[in-house]
């Protein structure tokens, strides 16, 4: 697999891919991918480890023929310039199929290759913004929340990744190749499909009401020491539990109905405010009631969970973050950059 794309989204969605057994050539110009010098190099050892990085001067015609002599030899490409701009350098999808007519070729931009917006810069917020995520992350006062995640980024990596391994299995079957053209944008409306289908059907534009914030037994808690709580108890059993571990068995009659009344959902979050984080995480886990802390992410790091799971292995005190379930060796794929053509640290 070759892969062209800079910053997030693209190494992403090849990451995946690496952590699935695909060898993965990373093309890099000379000065190396910007991510390098972004957020102190985490940004590229993120997300780029278990690569193979060339150095390759996509701006000469030795850096392109370079890049042809791969192509010939590739499964898959991944390119997330600007439309036209592979094309131009004559490394597009005619061209690079000319060469390897079973390829598989993915184009990742923000708004696809032919639309109103496919020309303008943008990145990660405006396709929130423009998909309608955005808007759905508000504080008390309504107003858009900025988000510290790069959601469409990674959603658009992980829907990159899925059509790869969807045209692959095609290719199995058919003996021919493809030419996808992603947008992020799109790929994060396609996760807003309750929120699209409350909105015709019923003028409703928060999503599903018992699943955002509306109901008692679904929200956001505060507690003592002003840490946070998620409470998930949409059943029936979940919130007789909850409302048995602390002693309020006169809750029960209130669901489900009552419990979107603002009187009942201010009584309980008085009660969250009676007991600590620790103390609320000992509920939680002694009585079955889908009550969970909300975890910083260096809690997440040092946490039971993702040391009973593996999910987080160090080399030489860096992180590395499994990006899904590995069907092969742990170890097979957490790769120290170095070891690798690691041209410009």
């Amino acid at each position: 697999m070759i892969d062209f794309s800079q910053y997030l989204p693209g190494p992403f969605a090849t990451l995946r891919l690496v952590d699935w057994g695909a060898d993965v050539i990373k093309i890099e110009p000379p000065q190396g991918d910007p991510a390098r010098t972004m957020a102190e190099g985490a940004l590229f050892a993120a997300n780029n480890r278990g690569k193979k990085s060339v150095a390759v001067d996509l701006k000469s015609d030795e850096g392109i023929q370079s890049a042809l002599d791969l192509i010939q030899n590739a499964d898959v490409i991944v390119e997330s310039f600007r439309p036209g701009v592979m094309d131009r350098l004559g490394l597009g999808y005619e061209e690079a199929s000319s060469l390897k007519p079973d390829l598989v070729y993915l184009s990742l931009t923000g708004f696809g290759q032919n639309s109103l917006y496919s020309h303008q810069g943008s990145h990660d917020l405006n396709y929130m913004a423009m998909s309608g995520m955005l808007n759905q992350l508000k504080d008390k006062e309504g107003r858009p929340v900025m988000p510290t995640q790069t959601v469409a980024d990674l959603i658009g990596g992980m829907a990159a990744s899925e059509a790869i391994i969807a045209a692959l299995f095609k290719r199995e079957r058919t003996g021919k190749g493809t030419y996808i053209d992603l947008a992020m944008t799109d790929a994060v409306f396609s996760m807003m499909t309750n929120h699209a289908m409350l909105s015709k059907i019923a003028g409703i534009n928060s999503g599903i009401p018992v699943l955002n914030g509306s109901y008692a037994n679904y929200r956001i808690y505060e507690t003592k020491d002003r840490r946070y709580m998620s409470m998930g108890a949409l059943e029936y059993k979940f919130w007789k539990n909850f409302c048995q571990a602390i002693g309020r068995d006169d809750w029960l009659a209130e669901f489900p109905e009552r419990l979107k009344q603002p009187e009942t959902i201010q009584e309980v979050e008085k009660v969250f405010l009676t007991k600590t984080f620790d103390e609320w995480i000992q509920v939680g886990r002694q009585h079955d009631c889908c009550l969970f802390p909300i975890l910083e992410i260096s809690e997440v790091l040092e946490g039971e969970y993702v040391k009973e799971r593996g999910l987080v292995h160090e080399k030489e005190g860096r992180p590395f973050v499994q990006t899904h379930d590995q069907t092969v060796s742990k170890d097979d794929h957490i790769a120290d950059l170095n070891e690798h053509r690691n041209l410009f640290s």
